[in-house]
């Protein structure tokens, strides 16, 4: 492991914490050269999920694809990424081995994002739904705004 730092390669763990009810490990390291305290996550990769886009073509699934719609949607807003972890944690876990529907992973993401922020759930349902003028953006905020 590099550290962040120095980029140097010769660090130690100095403690080992299962997360998100054992789905990922969080290590601390401590680089041996510069003395920096750095984490890493061991996630599990669901092998086998394949993504069914809109337009048929299907495509092995990426977390990495999800962080970053997700980071986008909830960009300057007041979510520490450990929060955002877990959430992506809990829609990985949903994933079964096999095919999937990237409207059920969009529903999945859009379902733990209004319970975190809805802001976001905003941000990332425009995207994903395709909004196309102000109207539909006013009708989620109406739907949201009534629960």
């Amino acid at each position: 492991m590099k550290c962040p730092r120095c980029s140097g390669d010769d660090d130690r763990v100095s403690d080992t914490r299962e997360v998100n009810g054992g789905l990922a490990i969080r290590r601390r390291r401590v680089c041996n050269r510069c003395g920096f305290r750095f984490s890493t996550y061991e996630e599990i990769n669901p092998d086998g999920v394949v993504v069914v886009k809109r337009d048929g073509t299907r495509q092995p699934f990426d977390r990495k694809k999800l962080e970053q719609a997700v980071k986008r949607a909830c960009g300057k807003r007041p979510i520490p990424s450990e929060r955002l972890r877990e959430l992506l944690d809990r829609v990985v876990g949903e994933l079964k081995q096999g095919e999937v529907a990237s409207d059920k992973v969009a529903e999945l993401i859009m379902k733990e994002l209004y319970k975190t922020d809805v802001v976001a759930y905003i941000r990332f349902a425009s995207v994903y739904r395709k909004f196309t003028d102000v109207e539909q953006f006013l009708a989620v905020i109406s739907e949201v705004s009534e629960k």
